[in-house]
C-alpha cells in the first residue's frame, strides 16, 4: 500500500551481538490431542505426530496412508499469463516459510515455521516446540524452502499464547512481511502456507471468516512430572484471540503462515475445529494468532527468552442475558485490592463488555484480550454498571505475578 506503509524496528542484545527485528505495517506431539468443545465442535492443535515407519506419516482414520514429503515443493509458474493472485502471495510468502521436526527420546513430530529475520529467527507454535508439552529438551531441526536442512536452537516459548522463537544458522533467509492485523476485514482473502500431513510448501486459499475469535485449547506449558503430557486433558486450558478462516489448514499447519493477498503475514496458523468422533482435519474451521499479537510476543522472546502478558486482577465469570445461555460481558466477582482494576476504579458487580476497543461477550474473551497486552500496558475498559456505560483507565500488571 504506497504511501502508508510503516516499519517499527526493535533492537535487542543477545550476548555479544545486537540484532535488528522489522515488524512492517502496510495500511507434533503426542499422539491424538484431545478434542477441546466448543459448541459441537472440537479444537485441535495443528502440530503433526510423525511415527516415521517406512516413509510414511501416520494415517487417517479413512485408512489413507500420508507419504512424507521428501523435498520442497516450491511454487511452480509454468506460465505467467496465467497466474493469479494466490501465485503472487505464494510466491511472494513462500520462501518465508519453513518445515521443523521435532524430536525427543519418546516422541516426534513435524510443523511449520515462519522466518523472522536474515539472521535466522523463525517464528512458530509453542505445542511444535514442546512436542505438546512432553518436553522443552527436544532436538530441533528445520528444512528451508530451498531443500536445505540444519539444526535449529530453542531461544523461548510462550505458553500463555502458544508460540515460540527459534533459532537456525543459515544464509540466503527471507523474512516474512508482516501485516497489520488490525485492518483485516471479514470475506478478505487469504492464502495458507505450510507442511499438512508433512507436505510441504503447500498453499490453500479462503477467507478471513471471523475476527476477534476467542477459542480455548491446551497449554503446552511443560510438565514436572516426567511423561505427563499436558495435551492428554491433564493441563489447564488457555483463551487465545484469533482469526477464523475456511482455508484448508490441518495437522502439520502448526506455525506456518496465513497471509493476505500481497503475501504478508496476518497471523501465524495454530489450532482447528474438529467434527469429533476421532476425526481430525480441515472443516473450513481453522484458526491463526493475529500477526500484531505474534510480532509483539516475538519480539519480547528474542529480547529476553520470554513474553510478558498483563494481569487485570480480577475474577470474572460470564454474565448472561436475562433467561437465556448467551453470555453478554464478563461478570467481575472479586477484584485483587493491590489489583490493576482495583486501582484504575473497577469493582465487584460491574460487568465488562469492552477491552482496549474490543467487544467483550463473556470471561474467556476477557482473560484472552488481556492476557495479548503486555504486562504494564495502559487500555480502557468499559463497564457496564447500574445500567450505565462507564470507562475506565487500566495500567495491566504482569501474569508472571500469579506464579
Amino acid at each position: 500500500m504506497a504511501g502508508s506503509e510503516r516499519v517499527e524496528m526493535s533492537q535487542f542484545q543477545r550476548g555479544d551481538s545486537q540484532f535488528t527485528f522489522s515488524t512492517r505495517y502496510a495500511a507434533p506431539i503426542a499422539p491424538q490431542p484431545p478434542k477441546r468443545r466448543v459448541g459441537a465442535l472440537g479444537i485441535a492443535a495443528l502440530a503433526m505426530s510423525s511415527a516415521l515407519v517406512g516413509g510414511i506419516i501416520g494415517a487417517s482414520s479413512m485408512g489413507i496412508s500420508y507419504v512424507a514429503s521428501t523435498q520442497p515443493a516450491p511454487v511452480v509458474v509454468n506460465s505467467v499469463e496465467q497466474v493469479n493472485w494466490v501465485t503472487g502471495a505464494a510466491s511472494q510468502a513462500g520462501p518465508s516459510v519453513v518445515t521443523l521436526s521435532v524430536n525427543s527420546s519418546s516422541n516426534s513430530g513435524s510443523g511449520s515455521g515462519v522466518i523472522l529475520t536474515e539472521d535466522g529467527y523463525i517464528l512458530t507454535n509453542a505445542h511444535v516446540v514442546t512436542l505438546g508439552g512432553e518436553t522443552d529438551g527436544a532436538s530441533l531441526a528445520v528444512r528451508l524452502f530451498d531443500g536445505t536442512v540444519v539444526a535449529a536452537e530453542l531461544i523461548g516459548y510462550d505458553s500463555v499464547y502458544d508460540l515460540a522463537v527459534i533459532k537456525v544458522e543459515a544464509e540466503g533467509l527471507k523474512p516474512i512481511v508482516f501485516a497489520d492485523s488490525k485492518t483485516l476485514n471479514v470475506g478478505q482473502n487469504v492464502v495458507a502456507i505450510g507442511a499438512p500431513l508433512g507436505l510441504t510448501s503447500t498453499v490453500t486459499e479462503g477467507i478471513v471468516s471471523a475476527l476477534n475469535r476467542t477459542i480455548q485449547v491446551a497449554s503446552s506449558e511443560v510438565s514436572d512430572e516426567p511423561g505427563l503430557s499436558f495435551w492428554t486433558g491433564v493441563g489447564e486450558s488457555i483463551s487465545i484471540q484469533v482469526i477464523q478462516t475456511d482455508a484448508a489448514i490441518n495437522p502439520g499447519n502448526s506455525g506456518g503462515a496465513l497471509v493476505d493477498e500481497n503475501g504478508r503475514l496476518i497471523g501465524v496458523n495454530v489450532a482447528i475445529a474438529t467434527a469429533g468422533n476421532g476425526v481430525a482435519g480441515s472443516i473450513g474451521v481453522g484458526f491463526a494468532i493475529p500477526s500484531n499479537t505474534a510480532a509483539r510476543i516475538a519480539t519480547e522472546i528474542m529480547e529476553t527468552g520470554v513474553a510478558t502478558h498483563g494481569l487485570l486482577g480480577a475474577m470474572v465469570r460470564n454474565s448472561f442475558a436475562a433467561d437465556s445461555s448467551f453470555s453478554i460481558g464478563a461478570y467481575v466477582e472479586q477484584v485483587t485490592e493491590d489489583g490493576a482494576a482495583n486501582a484504575a476504579g473497577i469493582r465487584s458487580g460491574d460487568v465488562v463488555i469492552e477491552f482496549a476497543g474490543e467487544r467483550v461477550t463473556g470471561s474467556a474473551d476477557l482473560t484472552a484480550l488481556v492476557r495479548a497486552q503486555p504486562a504494564g500496558a495502559e487500555v480502557e475498559v468499559v463497564v457496564l454498571r447500574d445500567g450505565t456505560n462507564r470507562t475506565f483507565t487500566v495500567t495491566l500488571g504482569d501474569a508472571a505475578d500469579l506464579n
